[in-house]
């Protein structure tokens, strides 16, 4: 199976189904952990390399993140559109920008993999920690590149290999060894995470002028509850899952993460430093 095929069993319908309830689910939680990753979201907006007056996708938007700063760098004369699955991602997302005094922030419920928007409408688009979660990734590129004006650039950011990002892979271990394995099939968030998949990926559906820049993200945490709480933050549809099972399991669950955290001690916490791809190209 390559990175770029959903794993064997999967239904594409019952997992987009469970990650967007998941995401709604945590919508508010995860705007509210934006600060764990402000130097990666500035990196990929240096990426992207925005102009004033550009128009602009940000697609898997979530609550917003990336659109609200994106906005700030092309308005008043560009505009940024906000698109997600999880419309009360969205939503999270439109009441912050108004409270941020960005009123004008565009949203709109989409299937990253048949976007409603018209060919050759956005100069950029970026995709924030999104691009893995997608069943088919090399079907949404060629729906951007499709949106994308000629000469438009992409962003995006993904987990780098499994074995670098130990701000996920921990939980993700605590769970195997405790959970049988979930109904719903989920391809890996680490699947696009080697450089040459990621660059290939970009090749075969069209794009050029490829960059690959690999980003350090270091978090910590001042408790291993803390960082248990952040890992289901950014987990949409296994934090939905996780979220189902009884009371019991998941206070099991809770006390064996903190037993699995002795490697990132960190005086009183836990720092965990994951390595991350930021990818910019051309249409």
């Amino acid at each position: 199976m390559s990175a770029h095929t959903p794993p064997p069993g999967f239904d594409a319908r019952r997992f987009k189904a469970l990650e967007r309830s998941g995401f709604n689910r945590i919508a508010a939680r995860y705007a509210d952990g934006a600060p764990l990753r402000a130097s990666l979201q500035a990196a990929l907006l240096e990426a992207a390399a925005l102009a004033p007056g550009e128009q602009v996708l940000d697609l898997a938007a979530g609550p917003g993140l990336l659109a609200r700063d994106a906005a700030r760098q092309v308005l008043p004369d560009g505009w940024v559109l906000a698109s997600d699955i999880a419309e009360g991602m969205l939503a999270e997302g439109q009441r912050r920008a108004a409270a941020e005094g960005l009123p004008d922030l565009l949203a709109a419920a989409c299937d990253a993999e048949h976007l409603a928007f018209g060919s050759g409408t956005f100069d950029v688009a970026l995709i924030g920690l999104g691009l893995f979660i997608f069943p088919e990734p090399g079907k949404a590129l060629a729906e951007l590149r499709r949106v994308l004006r000629p000469g438009g650039r992409l962003a995006l950011s993904v987990w780098g290999p499994r074995e670098a990002v130990p701000l996920i892979a921990r939980a993700q271990d605590c769970i195997a060894r405790l959970l049988p394995a979930p109904k719903v099939a989920r391809p890996s968030v680490f699947r696009l995470g080697e450089a040459d998949a990621l660059a290939a990926l970009l090749g075969e559906a069209g794009f050029t002028d490829v960059h690959l820049t690999p980003h350090r993200l270091s978090c910590r945490f001042d408790s291993a509850d803390a960082y248990w709480q952040a890992f289901l933050d950014l987990a949409g549809g296994a934090a939905e899952a996780l979220a189902r099972l009884p009371e019991a399991t998941q206070a099991q669950l809770r006390a064996a993460v903190a037993t699995d955290l002795d490697a990132h001690r960190d005086g009183s916490g836990y720092r965990f430093d994951s390595t991350l791809l930021i990818a910019s190209a051309r249409r």
